[in-house]
């Protein structure tokens, strides 16, 4: 039996949909299949455990709001792509990493030590000057990529990288 045969037809499907999804939104995947398939299991046993996916990489909290900077994609995975050409677990990684033109190694822990000891916590917003009265819509930027969107409501799913609504906070 091949590495590959070991894994579930969820953990296929869901690399299948990740992959598609990925490469839609100008990511790519880590194109180690076996490498790869076995973080997506990782994935899947943690939306088991918390009922959401937690970073198979890094130790969760297993309360959803102390975890939220860590759940796939996490908060700090377009950082980590730009600068070393993979994410904390390399799951997404980079054309420059895939290629060989950036060094494949180790990543620095982004999470601030704060996170890891007492979990995600906002950090207070600073005084700003009232949004102009022009909007006639809330502005809602997405925590994973930055994506804005003005609507009444955030979206339920991130255009760009898939990311839920409660990962999307108010902007404007």
């Amino acid at each position: 039996m091949s590495a590959e045969e070991r894994f579930s037809d969820e953990v296929i499907k869901t690399w299948e949909r990740l992959k598609k999804e990925a490469e839609e939104a100008g990511y790519r995947l880590n194109p180690d299949r076996v490498f790869t398939l076995r973080l997506i299991q990782g994935l899947l046993d943690n939306e088991k455990r918390y009922g959401y996916w937690c970073c198979p990489c890094r130790l969760a909290f297993g309360e959803k709001d102390k975890d939220v900077d860590v759940i796939c994609p996490c908060y700090y995975r377009d950082s980590d792509v730009e600068e070393f050409g993979a994410c904390y677990c390399a799951l997404y990684v980079s054309d420059e990493w895939i290629e060989g033109k950036k060094k494949h190694g180790s990543i620095i822990e982004r999470r601030p030590a704060k996170f890891m000891r007492d979990g995600y916590s906002e950090t207070p917003a600073p005084p700003s000057s009232p949004a102009p009265s022009s909007l006639s819509l809330p502005v809602w930027r997405c925590k994973v990529c930055g994506y804005l969107c003005a609507r009444p409501e955030p979206p339920g799913k991130c255009p760009v990288c898939k990311a839920g609504k409660d990962r999307f906070e108010r902007f404007m």
